[in-house]
């Protein structure tokens, strides 16, 4: 039998994001617990519409704990695996040990289990939190290597701000027809996260390759070695046109996925982080080459 929380003086609710002072409660637990800051997602088309947040609430309508489910349909080993994704878990310090996190854990499994989702996953810098739960770690390996030599005659790439209305719609536009970037290890839709993410990580560049009709998510380090994170679009272009349209000619390349469409191959390495990736479902199944998801559908 669970053990029910010591939820005295707190209200749960679920679906709570529709309700602006339930949406800023949890902007706010975010900000305090971890620094992170997803305010600006609500002018950036607002949270995946398939949210289903799970909360307690204290008196004065400040979130103690959350935690929150959201469709995150992805490809493994060439199959799309329709499953959930969970994200924004969280407890205030003052309410810590009363077994708020567990019981959201469990309503937000079984609210899975109900929609019909035959896998659930997550990061964690906490991986034996849930191995209780029935979750595992998979593995997960970057690429690096020599880059090809870029394409000559690539339509030069411009830099899209998804601040900017006119860049968020096409954004948005390339977002729901994107394929997945790699047939091992991808998401097929992932909209708000990708664009949250510009926003998190000031180093992130995102440009747009108008010839290929395609979307780079990308990173120079003080080294000259360029990364690519991700690529958003219905056909997904080489690598070597990737570079001659940013017009960079790295002498390193890292590749933050399986690069399998890229037309390149590179070395996998394994990835070093302080967050694990861990699957709940589909038995001992796992990725049948290194891969890891795009560090832009990171949760």
């Amino acid at each position: 039998m669970t053990k029910r929380p010591d939820s005295a003086g707190l209200t749960f609710r679920q679906d709570y994001f529709g309700d602006a002072a339930g949406w800023a409660a949890l902007v706010r637990l975010l900000q305090d617990i971890f620094g992170i800051d997803i305010g600006p997602l609500q002018q950036l088309g607002g949270p995946d519409p398939t949210s289903m947040p799970f909360g307690w609430f204290d008196a004065e309508g400040e979130l103690a704990a959350n935690l929150s489910a959201f469709a995150l349909p992805f490809v493994l080993n060439g199959r799309i695996v329709h499953a959930a994704g969970l994200q924004s878990g969280a407890v205030r310090p003052q309410w810590r040990g009363r077994g708020l996190y567990r019981d959201l854990t469990v309503k937000a499994l079984d609210w899975c289990e109900r929609q019909g989702f035959e896998a659930v996953i997550l990061y964690t810098d906490k991986p034996s939190l849930y191995e209780a739960y029935g979750f595992r770690a998979i593995p997960l390996n970057r690429y690096e290597g020599t880059a090809p030599a870029p394409a000559i005659g690539a339509t030069p790439a411009r830099p899209l701000l998804p601040a900017n209305a006119d860049d968020l719609a096409l954004l948005q536009v390339l977002l729901k027809a994107r394929s997945p970037v790699s047939t091992t290890l991808s998401v097929t839709a992932n909209a708000a996260m990708f664009l949250i993410n510009t926003q998190l990580d000031p180093d992130v560049r995102i440009s747009f390759l108008e010839g290929c009709q395609a979307v780079i998510a990308w990173k120079m380090d003080g080294t000259g070695r360029f990364s690519l994170l991700d690529v958003v679009a219905a056909e997904i272009p080489s690598l070597a046109a990737i570079l001659g349209g940013l017009d960079i000619a790295s002498a390193t390349v890292e590749v933050l996925f399986r690069p399998d469409k890229l037309g390149w191959t590179g070395a996998p390495q394994l990835f070093e982080s302080g967050t694990v990736l861990m699957l709940r479902g589909l038995g001992d199944a796992a990725p049948h080459s290194p891969a890891m998801l795009s560090p832009m559908a990171d949760f």
